[in-house]
């Protein structure tokens, strides 16, 4: 079962850039990449201070990381971009609310279904964590575009 949802998070989020302006994609495909990274980091990090498991050892946590870095959360973060970058404080209300979502309801979720263990991470630092991130990946946003 937790492979059959890593598969769906990768590749279902794809799916809706479609609907996305071409233009939309590339202004924030850079700062979503940027975001991406930053995560990728944490997910460095959690290895050797045991912030959370996931059974099936690294490639375990490797597919884990991966499907839903690549998945919701770049497209994510490219959607949140397309839809508040302009104003900053509803892109930081947005990402309020969906970091909320992920670091409370569906990380219990995700942990009910398998996907990993907190061990030494909370659902808060999960929220603070992504919340530092939408400050920096607005500043680096906002740095980009006005070198146009």
């Amino acid at each position: 079962m937790p492979n059959v949802i890593r598969i769906l998070q990768l590749f279902l989020p794809w799916i809706s850039l479609v609907f996305m302006p071409k233009k939309s994609m590339r202004t924030y495909f850079p700062a979503s990449l940027f975001a991406s990274s930053l995560v990728i980091g944490m997910c460095s990090l959690a290895i050797p201070y045991k912030w959370w498991s996931v059974k099936g050892g690294w490639k375990g946590k490797i597919l884990n990381d991966s499907s839903f870095i690549f998945g919701p959360f770049l497209v994510g973060t490219l959607w949140i971009f397309h839809f508040t970058f302009g104003s900053f404080k509803r892109f930081f209300f947005v990402n309020l609310l969906m970091d909320s979502l992920f670091a409370f309801p569906l990380s219990y979720l995700y942990q009910k279904l398998d996907l990993f263990k907190l061990v030494n991470f909370k659902p808060k630092h999960i929220f603070f964590s992504f919340i530092s991130f939408c400050l920096t990946i607005y500043g680096y946003q906002a740095l980009t575009n006005k070198d146009k």
